[in-house]
């Protein structure tokens, strides 16, 4: 595991690449993390580094969180974050660190909540193609038939797809890459769409995968590479 961001979706925008290629990309405001607590195995069983994000209110604040950040010492954030590493003497509580983080990175995972679409039916929710539109079907067509059995075993199994609640859950999207970043700006650009809402929350660590494939950028390089081997030869 590796330590990661916590940042606010601004929205989509496009990129135009030096090849001339436009590609999609979300827009992501990174917020400063600063340590607040460094866990050793020793103590928990288990290393860790507990981040928190977000300024907020004094009088937001529950007595016994204001005794905790009065404690630490440091002003009080809204979310509190705890990231397990291998090795944790590099932090110090009290540090902050940003986008350089991901520096090296060319692959980042996200994970966001999706927007929520409230009550809907299966044919919405599920891709149901409903009922028949005549010869007898009254009044549903948009319904979902059956549930259930007769005697044995008479009741619907778990996980069987009715309407509900539909959305508004977490999602991860893996190996989004990155296409750019503003460290000026606290601002990064991953490739693609993200689930949720314009300023949602958005949490993004270091691939978990090991990616082969190369980015945008690399493959015009090694396509100006080659094309340049070529007409060496000739």
């Amino acid at each position: 595991m590796s330590i990661g961001l916590i940042g606010k979706k601004i929205g989509m925008t496009r990129e135009f690449m030096e090849t001339g290629q436009s590609v999609p990309v979300t827009v992501i405001k990174v917020e400063k993390g600063r340590v607040l607590d460094v866990i050793s195995k020793e103590k928990r069983g288990y290393n860790a580094v507990k981040v928190g994000f977000f300024k907020l209110k004094n009088s937001k604040l529950t007595k016994q969180m204001k005794g905790y950040f009065s404690k630490k010492n440091t002003e009080p954030k809204r979310i509190l974050k705890e990231f397990r590493v291998e090795n944790n003497d590099q932090y110090k509580e009290g540090n902050e660190f940003g986008l350089e983080i991901f520096k090296d990175k060319r692959f980042l995972d996200v994970r966001s909540k999706t927007i929520g679409k409230g009550f809907a039916g299966v044919m919405k929710r599920w891709n149901f193609g409903g009922l028949r539109a005549s010869h007898g079907v009254s009044v549903s067509h948009r319904s979902h038939g059956s549930t259930g059995q007769r005697q044995d075993p008479g009741k619907v199994f778990k996980g069987k797809k009715m309407a509900g609640h539909m959305g508004d859950k977490l999602r991860t999207i893996l190996n989004l890459e990155i296409i750019k970043s503003d460290l000026e700006n606290d601002l990064i650009y991953l490739k693609g769409s993200i689930p949720g809402s314009k300023n949602s929350t958005v949490l993004l660590r270091g691939s978990v995968k090991n990616i082969s494939r190369k980015t945008i950028k690399e493959k015009h390089e090694a396509k100006v590479k080659a094309a340049a081997a070529k007409k060496g030869k000739k």
